[in-house]
């Protein structure tokens, strides 16, 4: 055997992956809690032990790849100038990198802004502003700013290149860790974040991952080479455009229901799929990511209630007149390993998830908005036309684990109440049933079409 072990450190649970490189196939799986705040490498031998037992012919490793968001993950802030373009592409690019995005920032920063960066818990900061050729003193500002809080940490510059000379003149004066990479917008609503992406990458492999405590497990593992929620986006890029003659599944959605977040990729143009509609704002990316941190499942389940008035939880939650919403949230966040066990607990886990895919939906999709003019009815179209994705492929350990999953997904379809965003119509549900999609990210990296004939085989 060619045995190749596929790691990922998530923040809850340490999940490996073997692969059989010569008989294409997937060994066998396994788990332990991830343990970061001891020793990472405990979790990571209690999950090899498991793995080793359960097949115990296995064989020798010979090949180890790890990704992580373990400790938090990747924490960044954007900062731009105008709030639907500049600072939205900034954005995107720590999304598209797999950061959660704790802070967006617009114009000039204040004071209040720059005091509430200090207070922050982020990994990097990512500095925009300006198309190439434009507006340059915003950005100027907020570096000057930026030099003088002295946040110690890494400031990606993505603005315009007009400003790059003297931007690097303020951040040389000090022992500030700054990179200069291509502008995320060069020109008005062009998105340009692969050089930005690159570079996150790579700090968070240099620095970031020695800073949780992480790094240590690389002499055991080998390097951990991207973040957890990117290796996923690869992995859902690959299902869908294919590799050389294996074909893929087209268009399609991944979403992701965990503990604290709820992650959502999409891959396909988006693109108005009617004459009529007009695109309105920012180019979308062909592969996009969102992460919403109030709908999770443990971590965040006080925040996703506190969305939805009492009577429109009733609406997910069939036995609302026999449990006490209080008491079934207060169990999750005492104790974030709860799993369900009685009939009552199991449909409020049930409808947690349903609000997770209900409104990671409405804030990942595009929608239409009707202008009425002297001339007729005008309709513009704002972010992707999602409703011809063929795919919806639901993961997280809710739906791996419960066996509703695929009428959970159906609350990521068209809504009667919902009519003008731009939801799937009609999709097929798949589930990833293993937990690899992480996994076949990483393995893509060498082994692409090894990688897509396992997603398209395991993924049921």
């Amino acid at each position: 055997m060619s045995i190749h072990l596929l790691v990922d450190f998530g923040s809850t649970y340490t999940k490996l992956t073997a692969v059989d490189l010569k008989k294409e196939d997937i060994i066998g799986t396994s788990r332990a809690m991830t343990t970061v705040k001891t020793d990472v490498l405990e979790g990571f031998n209690l999950a090899l032990e498991k793995l080793q037992n359960a097949h115990p012919d296995m064989g020798e490793i010979e090949g180890i790849s790890a990704c992580s968001s373990a400790a938090g993950g990747l924490k960044m802030t954007a900062i731009g100038l105008v709030e639907e373009l500049t600072a939205e592409a900034a954005k995107r690019a720590c999304l598209g990198a797999g950061a959660l995005v704790q802070h967006v920032y617009t114009h000039h920063l204040s004071k209040r802004e720059i005091k509430e960066l200090k207070n922050a818990n982020i990994d990097i900061i990512l500095l925009a502003g300006g198309t190439d050729g434009g507006n340059k003193e915003c950005i100027i500002h907020n570096a000057k700013r930026l030099k003088d809080a002295n946040l110690g940490v890494p400031i990606i510059v993505a603005g315009n290149k007009d400003a790059a000379d003297e931007i690097d003149a303020i951040f040389a004066e000090t022992g500030t860790e700054y990179y200069i990479v291509d502008n995320v917008m060069p020109k008005l609503k062009k998105l340009n974040v692969d050089d930005a992406k690159r570079v996150i990458r790579r700090i968070f492999i240099d620095k970031i991952i020695e800073a949780k405590g992480i790094k240590k497990a690389e002499k055991k593992t080998g390097q951990i080479i991207m973040p957890t929620p990117e290796s996923v986006l690869m992995a859902a890029e690959l299902l869908a455009k294919g590799f050389e003659d294996e074909e893929g599944f087209g268009e399609l959605m991944v979403i992701d229901i965990g503990g604290a977040t709820t992650d959502v990729h999409t891959i396909g143009d988006g693109s108005p799929k009617r004459n009529e509609v007009v695109l309105k704002g920012l180019q979308e990316p062909f592969a996009k990511r969102t992460v919403e941190g109030d709908l999770g499942m443990r971590y965040s389940a006080n925040a996703l209630v506190s969305l939805v008035s009492p009577y429109e939880f009733n609406q997910y939650y069939e036995y609302h007149e026999k449990n006490n919403i209080e008491e079934s949230i207060k169990k999750r966040l005492d104790n974030v390993d709860y799993l369900p066990d009685t009939e009552e607990e199991k449909a409020f886990d049930k409808a947690l998830a349903r609000i997770c895919c209900d409104y990671s939906m409405s804030r990942h999709v595009g929608c239409v908005e009707v202008v009425y003019t002297p001339l007729g009815n005008m309709y513009y179209q704002t972010g992707k036309d999602l409703t011809d994705v063929k795919y919806v492929i639901g993961t997280g350990g809710v739906l791996i684990n419960s066996p509703d999953a695929k009428n959970i997904l159906k609350d990521v379809t068209k809504k009667s109440n919902k009519k003008l965003e731009l939801r799937p119509d009609d999709p097929e549900f798949l589930i990833d049933e293993q937990y690899i999609l992480a996994a076949m990210g990483l393995l893509s990296q060498k082994y692409p079409k090894l990688a897509l004939k396992l997603m398209k085989r395991y993924l049921k």
